[in-house]
Order: C-alpha cells, then sequence, then structure tokens
C-alpha cells in the first residue's frame, strides 16, 4: 500500500472509529501478523477496531472508495490461516463486539455479537437448562464470528451437528458496505447457509442467531483404554455400527496420551496405545441402556480398562487431555503442524496405517487425534525446525496425509477451512468447473474481490484476482451459463 493513500485512508477510518480505534504502529501491528496457524504470517496496513455493525459497514465502505482489500478476524484462534492479513489491506478486528444482545427462551435463541466467546453463550444461558452444542477445543476463547466463518465443529459435532446446523439468522455487511439480513426462514436459495463457512469472503458477520439446545437430562462419559488404535478403532466401528450415536467419540494414541500428560497431567490409564472417549447424553433409561452395550463393546475389543465419569468435574478430568491436545504437543516438539482431513470411517484403520508408515519413512513423528465416530482426523506433524530440511520434510507429510484423505473418498478440511494453507489442495477434491462455479457465486457477492482475497481458491479465477488473471472468455461464459463480472 502507497504511503499516500495509506495516509489518507488512516485519516478518513480515524474520523469513523476515532484514533484509539485505529493501529499504524509498526509493533502494535505485528500482533494480528497471523492466526493460530503461525508458520503463514504477514503484518497488516492498517488494524481496525469497531464496536457496531454501521462503523464496519463505514470502515468496508472506505475500503472499496479506496480500492482496498479487508480481513476480517476474531479471536485469531484459526488453524488454515483464515484471517491472515493483507500487508496492502485493513485488518477488522472484531474483538470489541462482544455483547450477547438477547435471549429468547420462548424461541430457543439468542442473539450475539460477533466477538462473543463460544462458551460464553452457553454461560449465559446454562442456569436456565440450555446450552449452544457446537464445541471447538478452543471455546473458551475461539470467537462465534470466527465459528461462523469456518462452519466450525467440536467434539460433539457427530450427534448434533456443525455451527451451520445451529445459526438460525446473521446480520451480515457485505463487501460493498450494505447492511442485509439472512434467515433460515428466507424463501428461495438457502444463502444463509452459504455464508455460514464461506470463511470470511462473503462478507463480514456482525450479529449472529444462535439455535440454544435443552441439557439433556443425563450425561455419561466413558474412557476406555487399548493397547494399540486398531483395538479402538475396532471398538468404534462396533460403537457406531450398532445404532449407537454417542454425542461425542473421540480418540488419542500413544503419542498425544504422552503429549497430554507432559502438559496437563491428565492421569490416561498407564501404557495405553490409545484411549477412546465416549460420551452418552439424553433420556437417563437410554443413556443407561447405551452404557451398557458400549462398556461391552470395548470389552470386547480388547479394552484393559475403563473409567466411568458421571457428575460435571469426572467428566472434565475425562476431557482434560483431549481438550488440550493441539497445544500439548509443544511440550514434546518444538514445531508442529495441526492438520485436518476427513474420511470414511470404515477407511479409518488403513489411513492411519499409512500415516504411519509415512512417519517412518520420512523420520517425522505424527500423533493422532480424531473424532473417530465421523472420521475426522486431527494429526499433528511434530519437528524440530532448527534441523535442517525437518520442517520441510513435515510439510510433505502432512500434505501427503491429505493426499491420504482425498484418495480414500473424504476431504481436506472437516472444521479447520481451507483459508490459505489448503487452497492449493482444492483441485485435488474439486474439478476445474466445480472451482469455476465456486468462485461464481464469490463473485456474485464480491466482484472486487477486496473481501478476505487469496483465501480458499488456489489461483485467482474470474474475478480477476492478481497475479494470474484469467485470458480469454472462461468456457462458463462462452456457454452462456454465467456472466463474467
Amino acid at each position: 500500500m502507497a504511503a499516500e493513500p495509506l495516509a489518507e485512508l488512516t485519516r478518513r477510518l480515524e474520523e469513523v472509529l476515532g484514533r484509539g480505534s485505529v493501529i499504524t504502529d509498526p509493533v502494535r501491528l505485528r500482533t494480528y501478523e497471523c492466526d493460530g496457524l503461525t508458520h503463514h504470517r504477514a503484518v497488516p496496513g492498517i488494524v481496525v477496531l469497531p464496536e457496531t455493525t454501521e462503523q464496519v459497514a463505514a470502515v468496508v465502505r472506505l475500503c472499496g472508495a479506496h480500492g482496498v482489500p479487508f480481513v476480517a478476524r476474531g479471536a485469531g484462534t484459526g488453524l488454515s490461516g483464515g484471517a491472515l492479513p493483507r500487508t496492502d489491506g485493513v485488518l477488522i478486528v472484531t474483538s470489541r463486539m462482544r455483547r450477547v444482545l438477547s435471549v429468547d427462551m420462548a424461541a430457543r435463541r439468542a442473539v450475539v455479537e460477533p466477538g462473543v466467546t463460544n462458551l460464553a453463550i452457553t454461560e449465559a444461558v446454562r442456569d436456565l437448562g440450555y446450552y449452544y452444542a457446537p464445541d471447538p477445543s478452543s471455546q473458551q476463547v475461539c470467537s462465534i464470528g470466527g465459528n461462523v466463518a469456518e462452519n466450525s465443529g467440536g467434539a460433539h459435532c457427530l450427534k448434533y451437528g456443525f455451527t451451520v446446523n445451529h445459526v438460525l439468522g446473521l446480520e451480515v455487511v457485505t463487501p460493498d458496505g450494505e447492511i442485509v439480513e439472512l434467515s433460515d426462514d428466507d424463501p428461495g436459495y438457502d444463502l444463509l447457509g452459504v455464508f455460514v463457512g464461506s470463511e470470511g469472503t462473503l462478507g463480514i458477520a456482525t450479529k449472529i442467531t444462535v439455535r440454544l439446545t435443552r441439557a439433556p437430562e443425563a450425561v455419561t462419559t466413558l474412557l476406555a483404554a487399548f493397547d494399540g488404535i486398531e483395538q479402538g478403532g475396532r471398538a468404534v466401528s462396533a460403537i457406531i455400527g450398532g445404532g449407537i450415536v454417542p454425542a461425542a467419540i473421540e480418540m488419542m494414541d500413544a503419542l498425544a496420551i504422552e503429549a497430554a500428560e507432559a502438559a496437563v497431567a491428565c492421569a490416561y490409564p498407564e501404557g495405553a496405545g490409545a484411549v477412546l472417549i465416549v460420551e452418552l447424553d439424553g433420556p437417563a433409561a437410554e443413556v443407561a441402556r447405551q452404557y451398557e452395550e458400549v462398556t461391552r463393546i470395548c470389552r470386547e475389543t480388547g479394552a484393559f480398562e475403563l473409567r466411568t465419569a458421571d457428575g460435571p468435574e469426572e467428566r472434565a478430568a475425562i476431557w482434560k487431555g483431549r481438550r488440550s491436545a493441539f497445544a500439548a504437543v509443544g511440550r514434546i516438539s518444538p514445531a508442529y503442524i495441526v492438520q485436518d482431513g476427513v474420511v470414511p470411517r470404515t477407511a479409518l484403520p488403513g489411513v492411519l496405517a499409512s500415516i504411519d508408515r509415512l512417519s517412518r519413512e520420512h523420520g517425522i513423528r505424527v500423533a493422532n487425534v480424531f473424532h473417530a465416530g465421523d472420521g475426522n482426523l486431527h494429526p499433528l506433524v511434530l519437528f524440530d525446525d532448527a534441523r535442517p530440511g525437518e520442517a520441510e520434510r513435515a510439510a510433505l507429510v502432512s500434505g501427503r496425509i491429505l493426499d491420504l484423505c482425498v484418495e480414500h473418498g473424504g476431504s481436506i478440511t472437516g472444521e479447520h477451512g481451507v483459508g490459505v494453507d489448503k487452497s492449493r489442495y482444492m483441485p485435488k477434491m474439486f474439478s476445474e468447473d466445480d472451482l469455476d462455479t465456486m468462485q461464481r457465486v464469490r463473485c456474485a457477492f464480491d466482484p472486487r474481490s477486496l473481501s478476505n482475497p487469496g483465501k480458499i481458491f488456489p489461483t485467482p479465477r474470474l474475478c480477476g484476482e492478481v497475479p494470474g488473471v484469467r485470458r480469454g472468455a472462461h468456457p462458463l461464459v462462452e456457454s452462456g451459463r454465467a456472466e463474467q463480472f
């Protein structure tokens, strides 16, 4: 961004927001240079801290008037580089927009601002017997605006679904600065569903209406320890195949357990090659019946120790290691890559065996943590960036894991999003026509590609992002199926 336009835009932003809400100091700007995926970094040109929808809209309009790209950022806990700033752009940080605006228990919904943390929604209604179901491991700090952008999941998404299943409406600032309302009651195309998970490329959510879920009558959490991950996998298949849908079913391998013990002393069974956490909830009679069946299956598939928690404190103790797993590997490795892919549940044993082979072939350790019920893998690829070539080998292993997911009919992401980190893998999942169709949707919202440009798509396509502008008419345009913006 040239100095003159930067100075002019800064002056205009300060008029709208006040000097205290516009950051240009180089040292303070570095605070925002990355999200939770720290190996992608870019110092933003300007950071702004709006407090209202109207201020967000005003900032977006100013960016449009100056032809400057903008990126929205919440708590910065994302793991795909989705909130990576632009050095030539404005970073719109929503952390000051953190009010729970209303709670309507008759309609079982709440309206919140994007800076509200995921867990704060549950805390606002817990005493009323309700909660907000999606629960990313970072729920204490991640914000609901980021959850909407990435369509976040969590341990309980097997039974309760992802963010998109719990968002009933949005107030959105479009890339041209218009304030619009999207609702699940709207007729016609599901624009609400299109927006959730669009990773900030279609605009910025400034108010979110979420569904509240009644707290279940009974909750029982079971931890089963196995000699190896193969036995745990057989238990998962038997549980799901038997018609039981747990609220959550999670697995950790020996290396992930080692990291969790070093970080939070979770006291999982000694000698376990894998632990399986199964949480059951619902009517008390149903939970009791399912508990008997799950414990039988775990014993028959080789569990050498079973632990059961009925109360909140005991459940928290069982979940402690799993919730801390991503950060915990920092105790056993100087650096690591958090990967996120999906495979069909039945393909889990083969994919895990292949990951183990990759680990041994390249001399790179991989700790496995995953949502076992729906095949959402979170391999943690460990390396020492002080050793020559090790970071490159880790990146190779990380990419090959995504290849395995696609080869087995899965996906390159389950809940972390594509962002900048995985955009190059999109052509492995989608055809040229598929990607162009997605980009047509983006162009309809943002023909100038100012809203979080450079994310999701591997190369500039229809909207004229640079570098790499497409030359000549696009095939969809030539066929009459689309218009060129």
